[in-house]
C-alpha cells in the first residue's frame, strides 16, 4: 500500500509556518485534553490540534475498519494494536482530509469548529500506557567515552558490546510527557576517599539524549522477531531524555546495573512520529566490526537521519545549546534491537517502548550527556547568563529537540523540556 501522505509536494489548507515541525507529510499521533475537558486521540498540523474522536464520530474515516471508540479513548494502545495496515490507511485518510484541495472538511465552518483547535488550548499527555519499557546503550562513542572515563581507556568497551545491543529493563511508572517537572532524586552515594555511603540527594543529575520507539503487539511468549521483519513491529518515535543521577549510578552500578539512578524519571515528546514519516530519512547506519551473528545480520538502510539538539534553560534566563546530535550515529539499529530483545522469546506488547541509549557523535559538542560534555565536571560549560554548569542544577529546563529534513520536506518531533525541581519535601 502506498504512503500517499508523504507527497512532498501536498499542501494543507491549515496554515502551516515556514519550518515547522509539524506540516502535513508529518501527520504524528498522540492524546490531549481539550478546552472542554475532553481526553481525544489526536494529530498535528502547524500549531494546530485535530480531535481525530470527532472526525471520526463525523464519519470522516467511512471506509476504515475502525473500532466505534477507537480515537475517543485516552490512549494509543488500541490503535497501535491494529498494526501497520490501519496505520497507513489512518494517516492517509488524515492527509486526504487536510489537503488544500479537499473541501469536505474545509468549508464546513460547523465540523471544522469541532475538529480543529490551537495547539495552545490542548493539554498534552503520555501518548501511549506503557507496559514496559527497555533501555538500550547502543552508541559505540557514548560507550566508549564512558569506558574510557571509568575503565582501562585501551579496553573501553566491554567484550560483549560489538556482539549484542546491551540493555536493561527500567521502569514505565515514572515515565512522563514533556512539560511535567522532575524532582531531583535521593539515594545513596559514596564520597571520594570513604568507605561507608551516605543518603541525600544527588549531585550530579544529568540528562541522557535518546530516542524511544514503541512497538505494537509483535510476538507471543517464546517466539522472536526476525531482524528483517522487525520494524513491522515499530509504530513510532519519540523524543527522550533518560534522566540519570551519576554519583548514585556510581555507587549501585556493580554488579546487577541501572536501578534507583535511573528510575527516578523518563521524560518523552507527546506527539509519536510514525516510520511511515520518517521513511525519507533512512540512512546507512556506521559499518559493523565484527560483522554480527546471522539472526542481527541486516542490509540496506536501517538508520534514519534525525538532527537533534540540547539546550539547557537556567531559571528566568535564556537557553543555551550545549549538543547537537544526530540519531544516524547509533551503532546498532531499531530492527536490530528489538530482534535481539525477543530472540530468547521475550514478549513484546502494544505501548511498550525502547530506549535508544544516549546518542553520542564523534565530535565533542555531539556528545549526549554532561558526563561526557563536561568529562565528568572537569570541563565545565559557560551558560549564555555567564553562570557554569558541571551537571544540571535545580531549576534548570532541559529542552531536546530533533528533526528530518532534505530538499523537499521537513518532519519534526517538537521538544520534550522539562525542569529539574529541588528534592521532594513532605509536608
Amino acid at each position: 500500500m502506498p504512503i500517499t501522505a508523504n507527497n512532498p509536494k501536498r499542501k494543507s489548507w491549515l496554515e502551516v509556518p515556514a519550518d515547522s515541525d509539524f506540516p502535513i507529510q508529518n501527520i504524528p499521533f498522540g492524546v490531549f485534553i481539550t478546552k472542554d475537558d475532553v481526553i481525544t486521540i489526536g494529530t498535528r498540523i502547524g500549531d494546530y490540534a485535530i480531535d481525530l474522536g470527532a472526525l471520526q464520530q463525523l464519519d470522516y474515516f467511512h471506509g476504515i475498519e475502525l473500532t466505534d471508540d477507537m480515537f475517543m479513548q485516552d490512549t494509543l494502545n488500541d490503535f497501535i494494536s491494529d498494526g501497520k495496515k490501519t496505520w497507513r490507511l489512518v494517516r492517509n485518510r488524515i492527509a486526504e482530509i487536510f489537503d488544500s484541495n479537499n473541501a469536505k472538511l474545509r468549508d464546513n465552518a460547523e465540523h471544522k469548529s469541532i475538529v480543529v483547535c490551537k495547539v495552545e488550548d490542548v493539554e498534552m499527555q503520555l501518548p501511549v500506557l506503557i507496559g514496559d519499557y527497555t533501555d538500550f546503550y547502543s552508541s559505540k562513542e557514548h560507550a566508549t567515552n564512558v569506558g574510557t572515563m571509568f575503565r582501562d581507556p585501551n579496553n573501553a568497551l566491554l567484550p560483549n558490546w560489538l556482539h549484542i545491543p546491551v540493555g536493561y529493563h527500567g521502569r514505565s511508572s515514572t515515565i512522563v510527557p514533556s512539560g511535567i517537572p522532575v524532582h531531583r532524586p535521593m539515594g545513596q552515594t559514596l564520597p571520594n576517599g570513604e568507605s561507608t555511603p551516605v543518603f541525600g540527594p544527588s549531585r550530579s543529575i544529568d540528562f541522557e539524549l535518546e530516542m524511544g520507539f514503541i512497538t505494537t503487539d509483535a510476538n507471543i511468549m517464546g517466539e522472536n522477531i526476525p531482524v528483517h521483519e522487525a520494524e513491522d513491529y515499530i509504530f513510532g518515535m519519540v523524543l527522550l531524555n533518560d534522566w540519570s543521577a551519576r554519583d548514585i549510578q556510581k555507587w549501585e552500578y556493580v554488579p546487577l546495573g541501572p536501578f534507583l539512578a535511573k528510575n527516578f524519571a523518563t521524560s518523552i515528546s507527546p506527539w509519536i512520529v510514525t516510520m511511515d514519516a520518517l521513511e525519507p530519512f533512512r540512512t546507512k547506519g556506521p559499518k559493523q566490526d565484527p560483522n554480527p551473528l546471522p539472526y542481527l545480520q541486516q542490509k540496506g538502510k536501517h538508520a534514519f537521519d534525525i538532527n537533534l539538539e540540547v539546550a539547557i534553560e537556567p531559571e528566568n534566563t535564556e537557553a543555551t545549546v550545549v549538543s547537537n546530535s544526530n540519531f544516524k550515529y547509533m551503532y546498532w539499529s531499531m530492527s536490530q534491537q528489538l530482534a535481539h530483545h525477543t530472540s530468547n522469546g521475550c514478549r513484546v506488547n502494544s505501548g511498550d517502548m525502547m530506549g535508544s541509549g544516549t546518542i553520542s557523535g564523534p565530535t565533542a559538542n555531539s556528545f549526549g550527556s554532561m558526563l561526557e560534555l563536561t568529562w565528568n565536571g572537569k570541563n565545565p560549560i559557560v551558560m549564555k547568563d555567564g553562570s557554569e554548569r558541571k551537571f544540571i542544577n535545580d531549576n534548570d529546563t532541559v529542552i531536546m529537540k530533533g528533526f528530518c529534513k532534505n530538499n523537499e520536506v521537513r518532519i519534526g518531533f517538537g521538544e520534550v523540556s522539562s525542569k529539574l525541581l529541588p528534592p521532594f519535601v513532605r509536608k
